[in-house]
């Protein structure tokens, strides 16, 4: 079993498809080891995206994660990081495929909805930014 770190974003809380979005995660065969709902700060979401520092969407991006609230999760699964992201779908909804969190939810790349871990060292970094260990069951 593989760990991955998700998102489900300020733009599709706000849409009311967080429940939707949390629906499809279970129906997939992913077990949600963590869960919490959050309101991040544009300093909590800087530091979370802090990897993207240089990059010109920098500012947008975390002015947007830091917008309205979002649910932070750890997905278990068989290969979850890949597992996730297929069913995230592209980056820019209207690339996504068919079936997609992002081709059903997301409005454009800059709100697509979801985020989720690309490797596994991101994945730690992630989950250890959000979750301490004794909070994943």
């Amino acid at each position: 079993m593989e760990r991955t770190f998700a998102i489900i974003k300020p733009d599709a809380f706000k849409a009311g498809n967080a429940g939707k979005i949390l629906a499809r995660i279970y129906e997939e065969g992913f077990k949600v080891v963590g869960l919490k709902k959050l309101y991040l700060s544009k300093v909590e979401a800087e530091g979370f995206y802090y990897v993207h520092k240089e990059r010109p969407f920098f500012d947008e991006l975390t002015t947007f994660m830091s917008s309205g609230p979002c649910v932070v999760m750890v997905l278990e699964a068989d290969n979850a990081i890949k597992k996730w992201r297929d069913l995230m779908g592209a980056t820019n909804p209207d690339d996504a495929a068919e079936g997609t969190l992002r081709k059903q939810f997301g409005t454009f790349v800059g709100e697509n909805a979801t985020h989720g871990s690309d490797a596994p060292e991101t994945a730690a970094f992630e989950m250890g930014y959000f979750f301490a260990g004794l909070e994943l069951l």
